[in-house]
């Protein structure tokens, strides 16, 4: 009985451990999601990506990619970091509606392995200035040859009509849906999900910076690689939207702290409202005069509760705040992802003018109001007399003891009395009995 039990023990332990090793056995497959605009941030977080995949010695980096393009610079170095990949990188372009645009169009070529949703869309890769607009015609020529012999290496096994379609995106901007590019081999595979993905790929053969492999991504683990809190943050940032408003608040932040010093907590959120916006603003597109017009409409917010204009100065504040936001960020040429809401900028620009309007409506009853403090505001005040000797004495006035003299058509005046001040003469009240 008791060699029964050790050999159960036996099978139990060695149950336990085979499947361990099978789950270590299984290949393990990175996925991440690149969804926005290339901007340094994405290339940060795919370079993240390759790094942490070479180092767990995965079996495939599976990026979802979803951009409509963006920055060339920073699109030449995720290329590079692709291509000195010892992990087989996988583009993958989803979900449905999905685009590889511009620029994504262009590092998707770069990858070992292409996959689009069925839904998806790849191409429109002509270059553009950094305002968004086309080139002039010798530069035009001179980025795109550029681009397509970048691209050349990377295209051409895929076979002749692969490169027509993939040149043709870059001259032409033209684009494909996911049928058309496998079509013609541009891509490897179309793909409802990304586990119907792995299980086309195993088996597949890719060539690396570590040579020629072959993919096992039968039954696979995957570890999802999620965008870290500063790169949300950073994505955050280069969102239009999020630029304009710190931008606007910030702005407002510090001529509070200029028109009003003393305090520590408006020039605080204004610095870093502002150091925020700028950064977000320095990766995007944005014509830099609109910011101009910013600074001349919270100008005129503040000169118009100061100044007796009765709200033209606000009025001309908002236009000059509404006309600078959309120079600054929806100028001609800007390219779409990058536009702020126009409904965003009017709502907050009559917000905006709705407080200092109402500021400077307090400002204007705070004028007209009685004056309350200084010797101004004694004459008509009662007090009560605590002691007085023919025509002089001493009144009390509120918390307040004064010397005081009768005034000459002023009754008899004692003790106790109440007393109305007729004016103030110095340091002494002239009164008379009420």
């Amino acid at each position: 009985m008791k060699q029964i039990r050790i050999f159960l023990l036996a099978l139990t332990v060695l149950a336990f451990f085979s499947s361990v090793h099978a789950q270590s056995d299984a290949p393990l497959v990175v996925v991440m999601t690149a969804d926005g605009p290339v901007m340094p941030v994405m290339e940060e977080y795919i370079k993240r990506g390759i790094k942490n995949a070479e180092q767990q010695n995965a079996e495939a980096l599976v990026i979802q990619l979803n951009t409509p393009g963006g920055d060339l610079g920073s699109t030449v170095e995720i290329i590079q970091a692709i291509r000195a990949s010892r992990v087989p990188v996988v583009m993958y372009i989803t979900p449905n509606g999905a685009m590889a645009g511009s620029a994504g169009a262009i590092i998707s070529m770069a990858a070992h392995v292409i996959a689009m949703a069925p839904e998806a869309v790849i191409g429109a890769a002509s270059p553009i200035d950094s305002s968004g607009n086309d080139l002039t015609s010798t530069l035009d020529k001179k980025v795109k040859n550029i681009i397509k012999a970048q691209i050349r290496p990377l295209v051409t096994p895929r076979g002749p009509k692969a490169l027509a379609l993939a040149e043709a995106m870059i001259d032409d901007a033209q684009a494909a849906t996911a049928q058309e590019a496998k079509q013609v081999g541009l891509i490897d595979f179309i793909a409802k999900d990304t586990d119907d993905l792995l299980a086309q790929l195993d088996g597949f053969n890719v060539e690396t910076a570590a040579g020629r492999l072959t993919l096992h991504t039968k039954n696979p683990e995957k570890s999802p690689l999620n965008v870290s809190f500063i790169e949300q943050l950073l994505f955050l940032l280069t969102n239009s939207n999020i630029a304009f408003l710190l931008l606007a608040i910030g702005v407002q932040a510090i001529l509070i702290e200029i028109s009003h010093p003393g305090g520590w907590a408006a020039g605080f959120i204004g610095v870093v409202c502002l150091t925020l916006a700028i950064y977000g603003m320095g990766v995007m597109t944005v014509n830099w005069f609109g910011f101009i017009f910013f600074i001349i409409a919270f100008v005129l917010f503040i000169l118009d509760i100061k100044a007796p204009t009765h709200g033209a100065l606000t009025t001309a504040g908002v236009a000059s705040f509404i006309t600078g936001a959309l120079v600054l960020f929806n100028s001609p040429g800007t390219p779409d992802f990058q536009k702020v809401s126009v409904p965003l900028v009017v709502g907050m620009g009559i917000f905006l003018g709705m407080i200092f309007f109402a500021i400077l409506l307090i400002a204007i009853r705070a004028q007209h109001a009685p004056i309350q403090i200084g010797a101004e505001s004694m004459p008509g005040k009662t007090g009560t007399v605590r002691s007085f000797d023919g025509d002089a004495g001493q009144v009390q006035l509120g918390s307040e003891l004064w010397s005081a003299e009768k005034a000459p058509d002023s009754e008899k005046i004692g003790k106790g009395d109440l007393v109305e001040v007729v004016e103030v003469r110095g340091l002494r009240l002239i009164i008379k009995k009420k």
